[in-house]
């Protein structure tokens, strides 16, 4: 029986840690993401349970057509 061609693992891990460059700015990424962090905080839990209530619905309605 054939044996399975080896695979470098260096190479695996490097694509499991390292994404491809998608071309974007990886400073606005940063502070995109520390903007989400700081609204999510200052929301109540009744606000962030209705956003996530209304991306729920939107999830189900897209899957659904």
């Amino acid at each position: 029986m054939p044996k399975k061609p080896k695979t470098p693992k260096r190479e695996v891990i490097a694509i499991a840690v390292f994404p491809a460059d998608d071309g974007k700015d990886k400073a606005a990424q940063s502070l995109g993401r520390r903007g989400g962090e700081a609204s999510a905080k200052t929301l109540s839990s009744r606000q962030r349970s209705e956003i996530a209530k209304k991306g729920a619905a939107a999830r189900w309605e897209k899957a659904a057509k």
